[in-house]
């Protein structure tokens, strides 16, 4: 079977689409008879099946690098020369439109994964009537798919309500061997110029107005010392103040594990999370997290395994972690580790997704099959 995923978020700096289809690709690689295609934006034309294929796009403006198709044309001709079984388009723009379109050409089945709130952000913009347009243009879209997959419960509830039919869940994962507690190190305090005991936390990400990094700071500078916060995901290494520093933008994943491991918890205040991998990548090097009760976040975030915030707000925020070193954070640590091990390493995820890829194929060859009849 050969699976094409396409998207065009995919980029030197992107963040959980980006590491999805990466660890999707080493799981898959790894399996015999399948084969594995990522076509994405780059700087030329390179068509290679089984591998990281790219069409030329223009660069968005922007320090994370995206690029922009606006080829519908040759998107669909190079989905169509790679001949898959499996298409599927991870965002809502042009690869999903020539998705659609290749599939039905091919009789194949087509799979859209819905990555990003497409209403909740041109509503942040436009108000009402973009949250209208964007729902009446995901019906249309995801109209000629044959299955539409939400990361979380959430998104999925989202997509329901505007009208959007054959919606599922399908979680993300983690690398479980990458992140773990083992990569904790005792230096990184020192590393960092701070006294051994600081009560350290730490996010790391894309640092865009979605993740509310000023409540985090606000929340951090409430409680004052010993809390610091170490925000990953800067343009360079540098002191913002004296509750917070800045580390750049960290794609080796044994650093930015090492990283995880090494500070106390994990503190998310985003509001937009379809699902937070980054959550689960600190529950895999046990540690636990402090969230606001927003977006996809409940669902990951309980009394078990870390606080959620009564409120997305700064002060808030600052109760949460202050009630968090009055837990018992390695039991709390260990829990997180455990409900990775069980439900969230990527071996299960994407046999999970393997298992929904060969039912559709099946309905799909049914379906030709009963056409055929009919003809």
């Amino acid at each position: 079977m050969h699976i094409v995923d396409t998207t065009l978020f995919y980029a030197p700096h992107s963040g959980g689409v980006k590491r999805y289809l990466h660890e999707k690709r080493r799981c898959l690689t790894r399996m015999d008879g399948l084969t594995h295609t990522l076509l994405v934006p780059g700087t030329s034309d390179a068509l290679i099946a089984g591998g990281i294929a790219t069409l030329a796009c223009p660069r968005l403006p922007g320090r994370a690098g995206y690029r922009w198709p606006l080829r519908l044309t040759a998107w669909r001709n190079a989905l169509l020369a790679l001949a898959p079984d499996v298409i599927e388009a991870g965002d809502p723009y042009l690869p999903a439109v020539a998705s659609a379109e290749a599939a039905a050409q091919l009789g194949v089945p087509a799979v859209a994964f819905a990555h990003s709130d497409l209403p909740r952000l041109l509503g942040h913009y436009l108000g009402t009537p973009g949250v209208r347009g964007a729902e009446a243009w995901l019906r249309r879209l995801y109209s000629r798919y044959d299955a539409v997959l939400a990361p979380s419960q959430v998104i999925a509830a989202r997509l329901a309500a505007a009208g959007i039919a054959r919606v599922g869940v399908q979680p993300l994962g983690v690398d479980a061997e990458a992140f773990r507690p083992a990569c904790a190190s005792a230096d990184l305090r020192a590393e960092l110029g701070l006294p051994a005991r600081t009560r350290l936390l730490v996010f790391a990400g894309r640092l865009a107005a979605e993740k509310n990094i000023p409540m985090l700071r606000a929340a951090v500078r409430r409680l004052g010392a010993p809390y610091h916060l170490l925000l990953v995901g800067g343009v360079a290494a540098r002191r913002l103040d004296g509750h917070t520093t800045m580390l750049p933008y960290e794609a080796d994943t044994a650093r930015l594990a090492r990283l995880f491991a090494s500070c106390d918890a994990l503190l998310h205040a985003g509001t937009q999370e379809t699902f937070g991998m980054v959550v689960l990548e600190a529950f895999a090097c046990a540690r636990p997290v402090v969230a606001v009760p927003a977006g996809a976040l409940p669902e990951l975030v309980d009394a078990s395994v870390g606080v959620l915030a009564r409120a997305a707000t700064a002060e808030a925020l600052a109760e949460a972690i202050a009630a968090l070193y009055a837990c018992d954070r390695i039991a709390l640590g260990a829990a997180a580790r455990a409900r990775v091990e069980r439900d969230y390493a990527w071996p299960r995820v994407i046999a999970q997704q393997l298992v929904f890829y060969r039912a559709l194929r099946q309905q799909s060859r049914i379906a030709a099959v009963a056409a055929g009849l009919a003809l």
